[in-house]
């Protein structure tokens, strides 16, 4: 009779050990490329702050998480979202780096020198390299302080390319004639529904641009980065609220301070820087003679509701009533107080 021989019970048992352990790994693999997860690789070069910032909003709110990265410049981010999302990547003084597009199974690599921004590339996802390339094809235009070519090069390509996504992105993030909100409104209702997915429209929508009066636009919130603090959500409704938008140097700012002082206790006053200068901005609030809330606006999605305000010079004032339609928004203090006294006196 032929003999048989079985394994023991310890072989057994190692066996049955390596497999689930085998499976457990795989699962686990399985499980962080499933769901809405994305994953951000980055290599910089000269990136001496030691961490960057990653910022993107989501249903549930804003996204502000900081990354470590090692001393080659090499990070990784691992995120989650459902749908498609603008993501900026900051460094350690929230000056803006990169924006790149996020959705669920992405897998995005970005390579360049901190130092010179502009020159950071994206690859991963057909959107962030038609985007790309969109940015190496008009790198004057990104470069030159005027809009107005990048702008065009913009609406060119959205009435061109009314199915591709990479249209609503540049919408979004690269435009900046958002002084006629009607327009812009009509540029995205003229891009096809599967290419403009509501989560990349969101803040813009959510700023219900309605026109009024002289088409000024009804903003609901603005985005922006308290001093000392993190990103924050600041609701325009119920508060009658005067908005100072101003850069370095601002002259005779104690006297301007001094005037917006006089708005009135029950007016809410935000002054909001709009350079990329922050260490100038630390020295100069610090200097104030009012204590009240600073907020720097870095630019991109995140201040879109900035930008609705088409701001042409600095400084520049704006005020919204208590629903958040703007009553006025232009360069003359004398004129944004006029429109706080009448609310407050009626």
């Amino acid at each position: 009779m032929e003999q048989r021989h079985y394994p023991d019970n310890k072989s057994m048992t190692m066996k049955t050990l390596q497999y689930l352990a085998l499976l457990l790994s795989l699962t686990m693999a399985m499980a962080s490329c499933s769901g809405d997860s994305f994953k951000i690789d980055g290599k910089l070069a000269n990136f001496d702050s030691g961490m960057v910032r990653v910022i993107f909003p989501t249903d549930s709110g804003m996204v502000d998480e900081w990354v470590n990265v090692d001393n080659k410049g090499k990070f990784s981010y691992k995120g989650a979202v459902a749908d498609p999302v603008i993501v900026s990547l900051l460094d350690s003084r929230s000056h803006l780096l990169v924006m790149l597009v996020a959705t669920s199974g992405d897998h995005i690599k970005v390579k360049g020198d901190a130092a010179q921004p502009k020159t950071i590339k994206i690859k991963g996802s057909k959107v962030n390299e038609d985007w790309q390339l969109f940015r190496d094809e008009h790198a004057t235009f990104y470069s030159n302080p005027n809009p107005s070519r990048l702008n065009a090069a913009i609406e060119k390509y959205v009435r061109e390319h009314p199915a591709d996504m990479l249209s609503t992105v540049l919408l979004m993030a690269d435009y900046r004639d958002y002084g006629d909100g009607e327009k812009v409104n009509a540029m995205l209702k003229g891009i096809e529904v599967k290419a403009r997915p509501g989560s990349l429209v969101q803040s813009f929508e959510g700023n219900s641009v309605r026109a009024r009066g002289k088409g000024l636009p009804h903003i609901v919130t603005l985005t922006l980065l308290k001093h000392g603090g993190d990103f924050e959500e600041i609701s325009l409704v119920d508060h009658m609220t005067l908005i100072s938008f101003w850069a370095n140097p601002q002259d005779n700012r104690s006297a301007l301070i001094n005037k917006l002082s006089g708005a009135g206790e029950d007016i809410r006053v935000i002054d909001v820087l709009t350079e990329s200068d922050t260490l100038r901005w630390h020295q100069t609030i610090a200097a104030d003679p009012k204590e009240w809330k600073h907020y720097w606006a870095p630019g991109g999605p995140l201040e879109q509701g900035v930008q609705l305000l088409g701001i042409k010079t600095l400084p520049w004032y704006a005020v919204t009533d208590s629903t958040g339609h703007v009553t006025y928004s232009g360069p003359n203090l004398d004129a944004a107080l006029g429109k706080v006294t009448v609310k407050s006196e009626q």
